[in-house]
């Protein structure tokens, strides 16, 4: 085999390290390799390089990707940095759109010159970090996220999310512990707490706490598998002793209305069970509670449900059912 030459070794030098970072090098590393600061401006200047951050080079010609522009931040951030909130959560699929501002976080002992999308978090206590790129744990990224300004639904999708990819209730619970002040603390209590019980979704929190929670219908189970026919189905909610399913439906996993497979499940509900099934969408549950939880009540009186709704607060729309 013909002995690379000089160049070729270096370039060699630079592919193998580049593909273990993403694509991304810093300016310390490519020197460190072999190329001298003229050979890296010629680089630049020819294309193959693309500076990301100062002294941060994404050494291919092709177009930058979210993981190199990630990989590039904590590069840049230097010592302890770690991508954090939103960029950690997209890194394990907790949220599904690459954010367009790279969160990192970094020693508060340090500081990072501001970046156009980048956001660096100072943090007296910095965090455990897994993979490669550091990127913190799922757990503490929930908690971190529920510390930040979003709405009451973006905040349940993101708990929700994070379990469904794995994330035991439990760890987040102990990450929370870690913060003295949290401006979610009880809400994500009270969220995990639900989570536990079987609830999925943001439309299903809302469907336990704001319909049958505070409105004194009885308790119900969640997320209930089942066979009919033959196919495996799942019921968003079930009262069994009632043969009642509540099956919720959210306008991005059914838009339009109901698929062909929720029909042929709802009807085969209808024969093998005897089940009646109520099927709701996010209007009914956030914008009319109270005469959601009234024709739940009305359904369940008359499977042979003996008890009464309450009403959840003055003004309440629901009426009582003996």
């Amino acid at each position: 085999m013909a002995k690379l030459s000089a160049r070729d070794e270096v370039r060699r030098r630079i592919l193998d390290a580049a593909q273990q970072q993403d694509l991304v090098l810093t300016h310390q590393q490519c020197t460190t390799l072999g190329l001298s600061k003229d050979m890296i401006a010629r680089e630049i200047s020819r294309e193959s390089f693309k500076r990301v951050y100062p002294r941060v080079y994404y050494v291919s010609s092709g177009r930058l990707s979210w993981p190199s522009l990630a990989h590039a931040a904590v590069l840049y951030a230097g010592r302890g940095a770690m991508l954090s909130h939103f960029s950690a959560a997209y890194q394990f699929g907790i949220i599904t759109t690459p954010p367009r501002t790279i969160d990192v976080s970094i020693p508060a002992s340090r500081r990072v010159n501001g970046q156009r999308g980048l956001r660096v978090h100072r943090r007296q206590n910095l965090p455990f970090a897994v993979r490669v790129p550091p990127t913190t744990l799922p757990a503490q990224t929930v908690v971190d996220l529920l510390d930040t300004p979003l709405t009451t639904d973006d905040h349940l999708g993101i708990v929700t999310a994070a379990v469904r990819i794995g994330t035991h209730p439990r760890d987040i619970l102990h990450t929370l512990e870690g913060f003295t002040r949290h401006r979610n603390r009880q809400f994500l209590l009270d969220v995990l707490a639900s989570v536990k019980a079987g609830v999925e979704s943001p439309l299903e929190y809302r469907f336990h706490r704001d319909v049958e929670k505070v409105h004194g219908l009885p308790p119900s189970v969640r997320q209930v598998r089942d066979v009919l026919g033959t196919r495996l189905t799942r019921a968003d909610v079930l009262y069994e002793e009632y043969g009642l399913r509540v099956e919720l439906d959210g306008e991005l996993g059914h838009p339009g209305g109901r698929t062909s497979r929720d029909m042929w499940r709802d009807n085969e509900a209808d024969i093998s069970r005897q089940h009646l099934t109520l099927r709701y969408r996010w209007r009914n549950v956030a914008a009319s509670p109270c005469e959601t939880a009234a024709q739940v009540g009305r359904a369940l009186q008359q499977r042979g449900w003996i008890g009464q709704l309450k009403p959840c607060g003055p003004g309440c729309r629901t009426t009582n059912i003996r």
